[in-house]
């Protein structure tokens, strides 16, 4: 695959061949819904058309994705510090938070 023309040779615009990879990798759909919702869209691709497409440029977007995307931390601390603050006329509670790196968000 050619980095600077990815899609250079493709039958399909590259929105859709992207448009296809994106929603297989993200949600929990096979190739034959992702085949039928294009049909619904009057686009009559295969379902091992976007096989193939998953197989040839997955790795290709995710680490074009990668470096702009944040580490994530699941580990969260709720602190006793907390103000009782208005906000559009009702009073609610805002917390702090720590991560276990030391960073504070409140919440």
């Amino acid at each position: 695959m050619n980095p600077k023309e990815p899609f250079k040779w493709r039958h399909f615009q590259s929105e859709l061949i992207l448009l296809c990879v994106r929603w297989y990798l993200r949600y929990p759909l096979s190739y034959r819904v992702l085949e039928e919702m294009m049909q619904e869209r009057g686009l009559l691709v295969d379902h091992t058309t976007v096989y193939r497409w998953v197989q040839a440029y997955a790795l290709e977007i995710e680490s074009r994705c990668r470096p702009y995307l944040s580490q994530t931390n699941d580990s969260v601390r709720v602190d006793e510090t907390y103000i009782y603050i208005k906000v559009k006329g009702e009073w609610k509670y805002l917390y702090r938070a720590v991560d276990s790196n030391g960073n504070t968000e409140w919440h």
